[in-house]
């Protein structure tokens, strides 16, 4: 049976989300086994352990969370050696991006970025990749031993399995050479907001809200359903919202348990980001926009009406 080895990203001490995203899949590819390095790995491996590794190895030597990708690309490229995995997953997260690239270079192995899906065939592993704005989908295929692939967040639900892993300690001395590019300063955007990302309840915005001005109303929509507010790459790019709310192939991927599009045409740049979700509703004025064919209720209406009445009816069945 395949050894697939799951890079589990830690962000402050806490499992990444992706980390036990990749789980899911990793278990049904062959024997899972997983590395954690830095603050809490420790406290990482019970987690794992539920969620199907059988070894996590760990380090919480503080130059992982110091310093970047350097630290983390060693200990790898030393872990690959001793183990021999044939295929290793990454989130597609920005520090995961890091620490993959330079071991793909590292042990002279090809890299598959931005994956949807991986599975095993015909003795290898292949990856499917979303190109033409998410229309199409390439299949990879890693030629060379340890298949590196990069996934996308969202990409599988996160489920436990049950079980307990073996923590091994990762002995593995970081390098000085390694100490090069150092973390100065950590900014965390204080929020009272549910994360977009981890919200069961996404609703986003487009183009057809009108402006920046009327996204409040997706707030408000948002609060009444304990929910988080996207938006499209249009609104985006036109100023009306931060970057951070961007649902889609260059924004965030989401997997709520519904996903209400408002005033989404259902460009495949958008949709790629969104697609798993659940359930799909969408409030359009364009019965025939693309959004309508994929989406599990249409509403075809103003959503400057609709939204202010469907976030009164909600508050009205909570509080009545």
């Amino acid at each position: 049976m395949a050894s697939i080895l799951v890079y589990a990203e830690l962000s402050e001490g806490k499992l990444a989300s992706t980390s036990l995203e990749l789980m899911a899949r990793a278990r049904e590819l062959g024997d899972v086994y997983a590395v954690a390095l830095g603050a809490g790995a420790k406290n990482a491996a019970s987690t794992l352990g539920k969620h199907g590794a059988k070894v996590v190895h760990v380090n919480e030597d503080a130059a992982y969370d110091d310093y970047i990708a350097e630290p983390a690309t060693d200990a790898l490229a030393a872990l690959y050696e001793k183990e021999k995995p044939d295929a290793i997953l990454f989130g597609f997260t920005p520090d995961s991006r890091e620490v993959a690239g330079r071991l793909a270079a590292r042990l002279g192995v090809g890299l598959i970025a931005n994956a949807g899906d991986i599975s095993a065939e015909d003795g290898g592993f292949v990856a499917k990749v979303p190109y033409f704005g998410g229309s199409k989908l390439a299949s990879m295929k890693a030629n060379a031993r340890p298949a590196i692939v990069l996934i996308r967040p969202k990409s599988f639900e996160a489920s436990e399995s049950g079980g307990t892993a073996e923590v091994k300690q990762l002995e593995t001395p970081v390098a000085e050479a390694s100490k090069r590019a150092h973390i100065a300063e950590r900014v965390v955007e204080a929020s009272e907001k549910v994360k977009l990302e981890d919200a069961r309840v996404v609703i986003s915005g487009g183009r057809g809200m009108g402006g920046p001005q009327n996204f409040p109303l997706l707030e408000d929509l948002a609060g009444a359903l304990g929910g988080a507010v996207g938006a499209s790459r249009a609104v985006v790019d036109a100023g009306w919202v931060p970057y951070s709310m961007q649902v889609g192939q260059t924004g965030k991927s989401v997997r709520p348990g519904v996903y209400i599009a408002v005033g989404i045409s259902g460009a495949m740049q958008h949709t790629v980001g969104m697609k798993t979700s659940k359930i799909i509703i969408a409030i359009n004025k364009d019965a025939e926009a693309p959004i309508m064919k994929m989406a599990d209720l249409g509403v075809v209406g103003d959503a400057l009406k609709i939204v202010p009445a469907l976030t009164a009816a909600v508050k009205k069945k909570k509080h009545g």
